[in-house]
């Protein structure tokens, strides 16, 4: 299973190094240690970590709140307050940028690791939801989104290649139509001719992305997409 990914933005060095010792046990990966407003947005859009864990008072001019307002300006990700800040001031402005969660220092291990399981699993929900709106259900938990061409398990995106992408596109276009081999061939090598051997191993490639049953093959006809349409 893939790691989540965990961005630390805390000020102090040795705190910092405790809570990616606490991560590096839990099982998670840890993309860095950074203490300031600048290192913290320069890190959020070089490694696109999964959740923040975010000290309010940082290195520099601006704390963690204002920080995290300007990190859900870039992409909308999931962010945990570990601070030893409890006064309602505090807590009224870091509420206002919708956090998962507000640890108060010192915290145990076990609570530490629950929050994060749960921002996991509300980011995970709100992944599929979107996916589910946005893209065409195949079945079986596979979804693709036409206009980007990206196919997704749940809410996992699947490497495919141009060809593979086209052959896909295609399929999904025809709503269960049968396609003919040679109007794929033509579609996907409008220049040049092919081997049947090419065109069978492009459809094998797919079916083994996909679960099995999603592209039927009908001998010396074609191929078409068999679950919801």
């Amino acid at each position: 299973m893939k790691k989540a990914k965990i961005l630390i933005v805390e000020d102090e060095t040795i705190v910092a190094l405790d809570i990616k010792s606490a991560l590096l046990h839990l099982g998670y990966e840890v993309t860095q240690c950074v203490r300031s407003y600048n290192k913290a947005l320069e890190s959020v859009m070089a490694n696109k970590p999964d959740i923040i864990l975010m000290d309010i008072h940082l290195f520099g001019d601006k704390d963690g709140i204002e920080t995290a307002i300007a990190i859900q300006k870039i992409e909308n990700i999931p962010i945990i307050y570990l601070t030893a800040y409890s006064d309602e001031k505090t807590i009224s402005r870091a509420i206002e940028t919708n956090p998962i969660s507000y640890l108060i220092k010192p915290f145990k291990r076990d609570e530490l690791n629950s929050t994060i399981r749960l921002g996991l699993y509300k980011l995970n929900k709100s992944n599929r939801c979107n996916i589910e709106t946005k893209c065409v259900n195949l079945g079986f938990n596979y979804f693709f989104d036409l206009n980007n061409e990206i196919l997704y398990y749940e809410n996992i995106p699947i490497k495919l290649s141009q060809n593979e992408k086209k052959l896909l596109t295609l399929l999904v276009e025809a709503k269960g139509s049968l396609i003919s081999f040679s109007e794929i061939e033509y579609y996907i090598w409008p220049d040049c001719a092919v081997s049947s051997s090419a065109l069978r191993t492009l459809i094998y490639r797919l079916r083994g992305k996909l679960e099995y049953k999603i592209i039927e093959t009908v001998p010396s006809l074609g191929c078409k997409l068999t679950p919801l349409f």
